[in-house]
């Protein structure tokens, strides 16, 4: 399949579209999740333009994967979270949506079920507040 460079996530790498960034660097970018299925719920993305898991090169999703972990040790710690919930889906019948590679990040608590996909979009001050915590431990582990 053909990726699209004109995707959303590849404009939000361009800086076309803003976002709540977490962390950033030579490899990945990461954001927040305008409508988080649970409060802290983020994406991880590859800078290589990569359109799922089925074809991105090997190097750069250990890349990747080595940020995910990280970014999810620091979501868990920074928001008290008691799990998480990794999800990445590799096309339509998969249910891919956005056609770049992309790992959702999900903090979780005993007893509390995930939103319904698709949930209305979250206050940005509130996205702001979680990001800037999960920054805050990431910084700290540096």
């Amino acid at each position: 399949m053909h990726y699209d460079p004109n995707n959303i996530f590849a404009k939000i790498l361009e800086g076309k579209i803003p976002c709540h960034k977490v962390y950033e660097d030579d490899a990945v970018l990461s954001f927040m999740d305008i409508m988080p299925r649970s409060p802290g719920h983020l994406l991880v993305i590859p800078k290589t333009p990569a359109r799922n898991l089925l074809d991105i090169a090997p190097d750069d999703l250990a890349a990747t994967i080595r940020r995910v972990q990280l970014i999810a040790l620091a979501a868990k710690k920074a928001l008290g979270a008691e799990g998480i919930t990794l999800q990445q889906f590799s096309e339509a019948a998969g249910g891919q949506e956005v056609f770049h590679l992309h790992f959702h990040i999900l903090p979780r608590w005993e007893g509390v079920r995930l939103a319904a996909p698709h949930p209305p979009q979250a206050d940005h001050k509130v996205l702001a507040e979680q990001a800037a915590k999960i920054r805050a431990v990431l910084e700290g582990q540096s």
